[in-house]
């Protein structure tokens, strides 16, 4: 018996053939939404149906929550897989889908809501016992208190956007004139990229490395890891290689990194699969009690094969049985 019947794709492209992959696998019939530049796109042609969703612009199409509605109305879904990027990530999206009593294949509306908040997720995160970034766990926007803090932290700093992602909003200072400046441009391309100009205030590290923690959590209590993928090769704050598992990582910080990783996505009763993101302190090679917590994406990452391939997991399945409250398969 399927998991569902019927589940909408709100996506496009590569990770919507990817979910139309394991629908397929697993008997489950796809509805795959398009914009007027995807008419002819092959995730269209590859799902059991397609919906027409809007002109070009994706604020007209695919991040328009209300004609993602019609279409489930319109269609019979009974959830919706929102991948990565556009609605995935957006709380009252999630808090829609509940009402019209539609599975949202992803963590809750609250976990999300907690977790978007780079400054909330980090207080979690400490709460949890989890090592944190040195720095502020409050929104700065004071010049005086800013110089303060960067004092106390040690410079280099980063200033970073408390919303969004991406490598937007953040800017690296050495002094309090860069520091001054920093806070200014950071703030400006945070509130025009996320309508949020709140910045904080952390340490940067010169020789840092990007580990990352594959989570996946049920309805049953159960929270797990599949180990890390190392993002640290990186252009203008994006990831250009990944690779698993991380060079140079022994077991015992291994298993520190992992646990750490499973407590943070326990404290917000997470669900569904979930990436924790952190950040080490290589300058001397890396140590569990130098790598800490950065952040938690609440989907699944453009990265993800890349765990698939290490470990013979379909991540995607293992969301669609947490989603349909089925537990998953290893505890």
């Amino acid at each position: 018996m399927a998991l569902f019947d019927k589940i909408l794709i709100a996506n496009r492209g590569e990770i919507a053939l990817r979910v139309i992959s394991t629908c397929r696998k697993l008997g489950i019939k796809t509805v795959a939404v398009y914009s007027e530049a995807d008419t002819n796109s092959l995730h269209v042609r590859e799902a059991d149906e397609a919906y027409y969703i809007g002109p070009s612009p994706a604020i007209e199409s695919y991040l328009s929550v209300k004609n993602i509605m019609e279409a489930i109305h319109q269609t019979g879904a009974q959830a919706v897989h929102p991948g990565y990027g556009f609605l995935s990530e957006n709380a009252e999206f999630c808090r829609k889908l509940e009402k019209e009593g539609v599975t949202f294949i992803g963590p809750p509306p609250e976990a999300i809501h907690k977790l978007g908040d780079k400054i909330e997720s980090k207080i979690l995160a400490r709460k949890a016992g989890v090592n944190t970034v040195p720095g502020t766990t409050e929104a700065v926007d004071d010049p005086a208190k800013a110089k303060k803090i960067a004092k106390k932290i040690g410079y280099p700093v980063m200033i970073k956007a408390a919303a969004g992602g991406g490598g937007k909003g953040m800017r690296v200072a050495r002094n309090e004139k860069q520091l001054i400046e920093g806070m200014k441009l950071a703030s400006s391309e945070a509130g025009s990229s996320f309508g949020d100009s709140r910045v904080f205030i952390e340490k940067f590290f010169d020789n840092p490395r990007h580990i990352e923690i594959q989570v996946l959590a049920d309805k049953h209590g159960n929270t797990i890891h599949l180990g890390e993928r190392e993002c640290s090769i990186q252009r203008r704050h994006q990831k250009v290689i990944e690779e698993a598992p991380a060079p140079g990582m022994d077991e015992a910080t291994r298993e520190e990194i992992c646990a750490a990783a499973v407590r943070a996505a326990k404290a917000v009763d997470y669900e569904g699969a979930g990436t924790i993101e952190f950040i080490a302190d290589a300058s001397e090679g890396l140590r569990a009690d130098r790598i800490f917590f950065m952040e938690m994406n609440t989907r699944l990452q453009v990265e993800h094969p890349v765990t698939e391939e290490i470990t013979g997991v379909d991540l995607v399945e293992w969301q669609l049985l947490a989603a349909a409250g089925e537990p998953i398969p290893l505890k």
